[in-house]
């Protein structure tokens, strides 16, 4: 009775192919991964914030080139020539305009768990670009609109940092605003 279960109900025939296909989608899987660029241990660990506080963000904060953003109580915001996010950055182009900010809670929402800004500009005033890029000739037009997301970070004297990555995934750099004391 045994033998014939194994024969007409599949048994380890049934348990070898669910193996197999398994293996087989295992292999995909990674060989998408490969060809994508995803290298997980090419990564730093993002720092994640908890704590951060709305009065650690109203101010003025400064980056590169004349970058200006200053956050204010009411939850707007006035831009200065910020630099696109993640791969936007190599667009080259800066948008100016004003805009509205949020500290949000402990969600998913940049690179970590924790605690970000993000800055809603819902219609430039103006744009440029970088410096490296402002004789390029063939630059893609900024976009009217856009979305930032700030990680957060507390440097060595704790003090809050608002960055965001930029560049393609394994040669990423940190776009670092520093506040005003």
């Amino acid at each position: 009775m045994g033998e014939s279960l194994s024969r007409h109900g599949g048994g380890p025939r049934i348990l070898d192919t669910v193996l197999r296909n398994l293996l087989a989608y295992a292999v995909l899987v990674a060989a998408l991964l490969a060809v994508t660029g995803y290298a997980p241990l090419d990564t730093d660990p993002v720092p994640t914030v908890f704590d951060a506080k709305t009065t650690e963000i109203i101010g003025t904060w400064r980056c590169v080139e004349g970058t200006e953003v200053v956050f204010r109580s009411d939850g707007t915001a006035a831009v200065t020539l910020l630099d696109g996010q993640e791969r936007d950055y190599g667009s080259g182009w800066r948008l100016s305009g004003a805009g509205t900010w949020k500290l949000t809670g402990a969600q998913p929402a940049g690179r970590n768990l924790g605690q970000h800004v993000r800055l809603d500009l819902p219609a430039r005033t103006g744009a440029g670009a970088r410096s490296e890029m402002r004789h390029e000739t063939d630059l893609p037009a900024p976009p009217e609109a856009y979305r930032w997301t700030f990680e957060l970070r507390r440097d060595e004297r704790q003090s809050l940092e608002l960055y965001f990555f930029y560049g393609a995934p394994g040669a990423r750099g940190a776009y670092v605003l520093e506040r005003d004391l």
